[in-house]
């Protein structure tokens, strides 16, 4: 492995988010010798000094999600599938991203797209973001500290996709054309029914097609002697995707 490159040791019930590098990593199930990891390959076990052993694994972007730190609700990994399949988003994209949060859509885009430049204008949220890209060791993700409102006048880039998951997203709308490529997407991710018809309202006014405002429920189904049957333990409702594609 190469020096720096973050991977996931995962054991019984254990698991954690590492770099390879000359460091230990100190557990409940011992210390872990990180440095080994230069020397090993995918799917190789490392033990710590009291035997407890690991198994080392590619990290993922469900990984990503389960692990790194956050400073509220993310874009669920079922609304990030939605938003690949609908905008097509393949390694040549150039995407627009804005209200960045943790960083978690951005990195998923990353990992997919040529280039990602993320918007977020809360400082707070800025320095986790920050930390979380890092993590993902993701080089093509540029973060940028700002309020798209007012950044997205004076862009001079074009972009194939954006995404907004942001309160503001209906006052971004009428300036997305000037950024984004014919044939490209618009993509607003809106919590509430209130800021959906907001955005589809300023859809409205604009030069876009194939106007389309979704939501994606989950459940689980559980399986036990008794039967089998959704779980009572669930995923919802999250909120409403809107796709807008440009003239």
């Amino acid at each position: 492995m190469k020096p720096g490159e973050t991977v996931l040791l995962k054991g019984d019930r254990k698991r954690f988010i590492v770099n390879a590098e000359e460091k230990d990593l100190h557990t409940d199930v011992g210390v872990f010798k990180l440095g080994q990891l230069l020397d090993m390959e995918y799917n190789d076990i490392i033990a710590s000094h009291l035997g407890f052993e690991m198994q080392v694994y590619r990290l993922r972007a469900a990984d990503l999600f389960n692990f790194l730190k956050r400073t509220g609700a993310p874009i669920s990994p079922k609304d990030i599938g939605m938003i690949m399949g609908h905008t097509g988003l393949n390694k040549e994209d150039i995407v627009l991203d804005a209200g960045t949060g943790s960083g978690i859509l951005a990195i998923y885009l990353g990992l997919v797209a040529r280039r990602v430049v993320t918007y977020e204008v809360r400082e707070d949220f800025a320095e986790i973001a920050r930390s979380n890209i890092a993590i993902a060791s993701l080089t093509n993700v540029e973060f940028r500290s700002g309020d798209l409102v007012k950044e997205i006048r004076s862009l001079d880039e074009i972009f194939d996709v954006v995404t907004l998951d942001m309160q503001a997203a209906d006052k971004v709308v009428p300036d997305v054309l000037k950024v984004l490529k014919r044939g490209g997407y618009l993509v607003v991710f809106s919590p509430f029914f209130e800021q959906a018809k907001e955005v589809r309202m300023a859809i409205n006014i604009e030069k876009f097609e194939e106007v389309v405002t979704l939501e994606c429920t989950q459940r689980e189904i559980s399986f036990s002697e008794r039967g089998t049957r959704p779980s009572t333990s669930k995923v919802g409702h999250t909120g409403f995707i809107t796709f807008a594609r440009a003239i």
